[in-house]
């Protein structure tokens, strides 16, 4: 790839990033600088990504009417909560400015042939957000590992109302994978439906993120790529997203 259409693909990055805080050490001071880091010379990011005990913090960071929108997880890390628990933590996200949620479909109990558990979570999630708020599912798709499991978690996320489906948590061992992609793309595609893709976990780089949006452009078309369809969910993207549209990214060697 060329400098210049690595700049370009820096600036399409830029718009779908997530950038995301979901450290176990995380504080309010850390909410409030990654809502300002939000803000760049070279344009906003699609949403900032926390816990959602600190939602109210950066409401108030970001204001009422910001464009950069405020997603946070439930049923997060491990998939296993209880559906009450996790409907009534969704409700009180909400009540406090999130206008996405990302929630981690039971993955464990698809794994082991209950397909039901998750067919409830994500419906009992979704009634609990109100248009215009997002529902992201998560699938775990490094622990799924098979491409059958995550193309039928995919199927149970899209029947349930989901709007994204996402890659990982970025929690456990293996996080986005290209391979992973593909299936969750194609799942997309054959649903008929308006589902987006959030890729999320080792996304680092520009160079990495081609690769998904290269992709997403191949499966779903050139320019299905936008903010309301597309997401990298990331800590570490966005330094190099600056760097590159600052010019003083070095390009790696690695063909492009």
């Amino acid at each position: 790839m060329s400098e210049l259409n690595l700049r370009e693909a820096a600036a399409v990055a830029l718009t779908l990033l997530d950038l995301t805080n979901l450290r176990d050490d995380c504080t309010e001071a850390d909410v409030v600088a990654l809502a300002k880091r939000a803000h760049t010379p070279f344009g906003d990011v699609a949403a900032i990504c926390i816990w959602p005990r600190f939602v109210a913090a950066a409401r108030r960071e970001l204001g009422a009417d910001s464009p950069i929108r405020i997603a946070t997880v439930v049923n997060f890390p491990s998939g296993d909560e209880p559906v009450a628990d996790v409907v009534a933590e969704t409700r009180r996200a909400i009540a406090d400015g999130a206008d996405e949620i990302d929630l981690v479909l039971p993955y464990r109990a698809l794994m082991a042939g209950d397909a039901a558990a998750g067919e409830v979570m994500v419906k009992a999630v979704r009634e609990a957000c109100p248009a215009p708020v997002k529902l992201k599912v998560i699938i775990e798709s490094g622990e799924l590992k098979e491409k059958a499991l995550i193309r039928q978690a995919c199927d149970i996320a899209i029947a349930g109302g989901a709007d994204f489906v996402k890659t990982s948590t970025g929690k456990v061992a293996v996080n986005a994978t290209l391979e992973a992609a593909d299936t969750m793309l194609l799942a997309i595609r054959d649903s008929g439906r308006n589902v987006g893709f959030k890729a999320a976990g080792g996304i680092a780089t520009v160079n990495d993120a081609v690769f998904y949006l290269d992709l997403a452009d191949t499966i779903r078309g050139p320019d299905w790529a936008i903010p309301s369809t597309f997401r990298f969910g990331a800590s570490g993207l966005l330094d190099n997203v600056l760097a590159v549209l600052a010019g003083s990214h070095q390009p790696a060697a690695r063909g492009y």
